[in-house]
């Protein structure tokens, strides 16, 4: 029987996304299970969320290393100890060191529709662009900012009476499901990387 895929999960904030997958790796047909979650700060929601779950927890606080290459280095460790198959950042607010994106395949979303509207204010820049339609990127990190190889993307309109926090709570919806639906792909068929080409399936194998 094929083993599940074993996923480490890092979190900074509430954890949503981390408790979607937690939910689905409880049906052994999803074909992953949450081996560990990692934190860069203590007492937040998603560490908790873990904790129910009975998943082992880590945190690495930045500011309890004299040097980021240090907590680089120590999160690369503390990581590698489960072994993951697959690091995803679910609402993880720190950049990742090409030493650990070298020895992780490192998943990440963003709420837009990539290469369009980058960094920490997607939802904000679309509306403000005047855009019909935004929505959610899952792709592979690398040492850019929301740069990396796109695996999958969700479209999501933009209604007229839109604000900034309704337009970003149904993108936080479909990104969820989306994130959902193809890490258990992942699991289950496989993925190959190919420069900017990205491959779920017979073709991964």
């Amino acid at each position: 029987m094929h083993q599940p895929t074993r996923l480490v999960v890092l979190v900074s904030g509430s954890g949503t996304n981390l408790q979607a997958l937690l939910d689905a790796c409880a049906d052994p047909a999803y074909g992953a299970r949450v081996v560990a979650v990692g934190a860069d700060r203590e007492d937040i929601e998603g560490l908790a969320r873990a904790e129910r779950a009975g998943v082992p927890t880590f945190v690495r606080k930045v500011s309890d290393f004299e040097t980021r290459e240090g907590w680089d280095a120590s999160l690369t460790t503390v990581v590698e100890r489960f072994e993951p198959d697959l690091v995803v950042s679910a609402g993880f607010m720190k950049l990742l060191s090409t030493e650990f994106l070298d020895r992780f395949l490192t998943l990440n979303t963003h709420p837009a529709l990539c290469p369009a509207f980058p960094g920490m204010h997607g939802p904000r820049d679309a509306l403000e662009h005047g855009v019909k339609v935004t929505g959610a990127t899952l792709f592979v990190v690398d040492a850019g900012v929301d740069t990396g190889p796109i695996i999958a993307q969700v479209p999501v309109a933009v209604e007229d009476d839109d604000d900034v926090a309704s337009l970003h709570e149904r993108i936080k919806t479909a990104e969820r499901a989306m994130l959902v639906d193809t890490v258990g792909r992942i699991a289950r068929e496989g993925i190959a990387v190919d420069g900017r080409r990205v491959r779920i399936g017979d073709a991964a194998r």
